[in-house]
């Protein structure tokens, strides 16, 4: 067994536990990840999705194989099929079977064919080297246990020219607006979560894991040296959460 430790929310735990942990947490917010996202943001998870669909541009003329990383319900994966044209394809992974069967539920008769899912691990991805044009991840990455080897993984699956796309939680820059977000995040979710899912702990967890992500200057950092160039990223709302950027030039 590893003595290597990593954290889970606010905890330490064996670095081999934490994978665990969180599919624990997805398995019991599967069915209403999506209510509980609408009401966690008052809507805004929507127009943040939205951005970083825009931000993808998939060509409307040739083909275009992307692949979404933890997007089970199939929130992200759909918007990109929206903007794509009738040669683009998405495929879905998510380590978690649960959250797949709501994306599997949820796949918009307009778009049969063009989506498929897959069960796996953003470590370890299942296929072969320079086999997309795009990778995103939304909300996700700070659940990795090895966001290094997740990232490593999103360079080799891309095409030379592809793109990487991961929105995630950030640092509060505006002031007051921090103070605000703490408490409503460390009180208000919670209870949230308990009253529409039943589960308290699970979101107590997902607001710590937030707070433990990188600063996006650092994770721009740990993208670059997974080997991606032209490394960015945009605050949204008071930057609440950035969308990062990076190309395997």
């Amino acid at each position: 067994m590893s003595n290597d430790t990593t954290h889970f929310g606010y905890q330490d735990i064996p670095l081999e536990e934490k994978q665990g942990r969180v599919d624990d947490v997805f398995r019991s917010v599967a069915r209403r990840y999506d209510i509980m996202n609408d009401l966690m943001s008052a809507g805004l998870h929507r127009p943040w999705k939205d951005a970083m669909a825009t931000a993808l541009s998939p060509s409307r003329t040739r083909p275009f194989k992307h692949l979404d990383v933890a997007g089970g319900t199939g929130d992200i994966a759909f918007r990109i099929l929206d903007r794509g044209g009738a040669q683009t394809h998405v495929t879905v992974l998510d380590i978690n079977g649960d959250m797949l069967d709501v994306g599997r539920e949820r796949v918009p008769a307009r778009h049969a064919g063009q989506v498929d899912f897959v069960e796996a691990n953003a470590e370890d991805l299942p296929f072969e080297d320079k086999s997309f044009d795009g990778y995103t991840i939304a909300f996700g990455i700070r659940n990795v246990p090895r966001m290094e080897r997740a990232l490593s993984e999103a360079f080799r699956v891309l095409r030379p020219g592809g793109r990487f796309l991961c929105l995630e939680f950030s640092k509060v820059d505006m002031p007051g607006l921090d103070k605000v977000y703490d408490l409503y995040s460390f009180n208000v979710i919670p209870q949230m979560g308990k009253m529409v899912t039943g589960d308290a702990e699970s979101y107590r967890y997902l607001v710590e894991s937030i707070r433990r992500f990188p600063s996006p200057g650092l994770f721009a950092q740990m993208i670059e040296e997974a080997g991606f160039r032209r490394v960015t990223w945009k605050a949204m709302t008071g930057g609440i959460v950035c969308l990062h950027s990076g190309w395997k030039i």
